[in-house]
């Protein structure tokens, strides 16, 4: 009879043996997070969960086969970004020893079987770009590929600034441009004027008369300030004007104005009422 309650108390402990050594090896480990940057409070993200904290400061970091990421922003909006890795956890091996086969699959079921590898991990912070930066980047990036496999201005090129110091002297000012202007009925005045978006370096303008239509002529743009890299920034604006008529716009984007050695249209003039 002690025997057999004997057994019957083995069986009852044997899997509590395997719970608990998952349990007590865990997957978690108190990981310290600190710096040897000057900064205040910072907004501390542990795998996408964020905690306003003071450097140094310690949390619990849950293990599993993943690697854990963690991002840090601090007050001047500088960035800490890391991955903590994940090692064996050696308290596996009490399953293995106590439970067995069962002992391990509820280890990996649980993630148990591994665990955050340091104690301690440094944060460097740093200025990293923002998404308007990057992708202002990649833009540039597209565009210096763009311009070897079609020089509408010769590679090295693209930064040249058009000044009155050196009139004549970019390769933007050498590109020459097709301008061509019609209406019906003809006779209308035509007048320009640059619309920039980049008023620090490119000048927005008055209008301008040329003449009347049609038009046609070959030059180039001469705007003070104008690059390849910013005439993306910049609009030229047509307007045609003629008595008893109401007024017409039309913009035109300059760099797709460069690209195409061309800036055209036909305006078709509305009778006022």
């Amino acid at each position: 009879m002690k025997k057999l309650f004997h057994f019957l108390l083995a069986l009852a402990i044997v899997p509590v043996f395997i719970s608990c050594a998952s349990i007590l090896g865990g997957g978690s480990k108190k990981v310290t997070f600190n710096t040897r940057s000057d900064v205040g409070p910072v907004l501390l993200s542990i795998d996408g969960k964020e905690k306003e904290v003071y450097l140094p400061h310690t949390e619990k970091v849950k293990g599993g086969f993943k690697s854990t990421e963690v991002v840090a922003v601090s007050d001047d909006n500088r960035i800490a970004k890391t991955e903590i890795k994940k090692k064996f956890n050696n308290a596996a091996w009490a399953n293995i020893l106590v439970g067995g086969v069962p002992g391990v699959l509820v280890d990996c079921a649980t993630g148990a079987i591994m665990k955050p590898s340091v104690k301690e991990c440094w944060l460097h912070f740093k200025d990293y770009d923002s998404k308007e930066v990057v992708e202002k980047k990649k833009i540039a990036e597209q565009e210096a590929v763009e311009i070897k496999k079609d020089p509408t201005i010769v590679a090295g090129a693209v930064n040249e600034r058009v000044t009155r110091d050196n009139p004549g002297g970019t390769a933007l000012e050498r590109s020459i441009i097709r301008w061509y202007f019609d209406s019906d009925p003809r006779g209308a005045r035509i007048s320009y004027r640059v619309i920039s978006s980049v008023p620090s370096e490119v000048k927005n303008t008055n209008e301008t008369y040329l003449t009347t239509t049609p038009y046609e002529e070959t030059k180039s743009f001469n705007i003070l300030g104008l690059t390849y890299a910013n005439s993306r920034d910049v609009t030229i604006e047509i307007k045609i004007s003629k008595r008893g008529y109401e007024d017409q716009i039309k913009r035109y984007n300059v760099r797709q104005a460069i690209d195409q050695q061309e800036i055209s249209g036909f305006f078709e003039l509305v009778p006022k009422e």
